[in-house]
């Protein structure tokens, strides 16, 4: 005779612990993207009417055709940004000083509103400078926090076409340069 309460447990346990050992997968960062843009173009979007995002990570990596940097806020939305070549060299936004950044093209990455760094001050991203050895990038270096503004510049050997794209759940923002 079989128990029908016993085979009820039975599936119901069964169904449970496929659940957690299947857990629903995130997209993955590699699939993001669409058509890259020309070397002189700007790509540009307006603040949000927000609180400061606060940057929680800055990543690179390679991807077939083309090297990557994330840049992760916590929770909210993703800033304003505009990212476009720099004519000229790199520089601190403090001091104005010259800011040598490895690679034959610098590639600028603003951030507004956005903070990288606690209401303590402290920074939230442990480098304040990073030299890569990537396919195209050669190393990204932060040039400002200051009064809402975060700015990355991204070292690449050569003026590459370049896309930029938004992610969310976290919230990031993509920086593809084509190899």
């Amino acid at each position: 005779m079989i128990d029908l309460r016993m085979v009820t447990v039975t599936l119901l346990a069964t169904a449970l612990l496929g659940a957690c050992a299947s857990p629903v997968p995130r997209a993955p960062e590699a699939d993001a993207g669409g058509p890259f843009l020309a070397p002189t173009a700007v790509r540009e979007t307006q603040a949000p009417d927000s609180p400061p995002a606060l940057l929680a990570a800055v990543r690179t990596a390679e991807h077939p055709g083309f090297d990557r940097v994330v840049f992760e806020f916590g929770e909210g939305a993703i800033p304003g940004y505009r990212v476009a070549y720099l004519r000229g060299p790199a520089q601190d936004c403090g001091s104005g000083e010259e800011k040598p950044v490895a690679g034959g093209a610098r590639l600028e990455v603003t951030l507004r509103p956005a903070n990288a760094h606690t209401e303590e001050g402290q920074p939230t991203i442990p480098f304040r400078e990073k030299p890569l050895t990537l396919p195209v990038l050669r190393e990204v270096e932060r040039t400002c926090d200051f009064e809402a503004v975060v700015t990355w510049v991204v070292g690449v050997s050569t003026q590459q076409p370049f896309r930029v794209t938004e992610l969310s759940g976290p919230p990031r923002l993509v920086v593809d340069v084509e190899h």
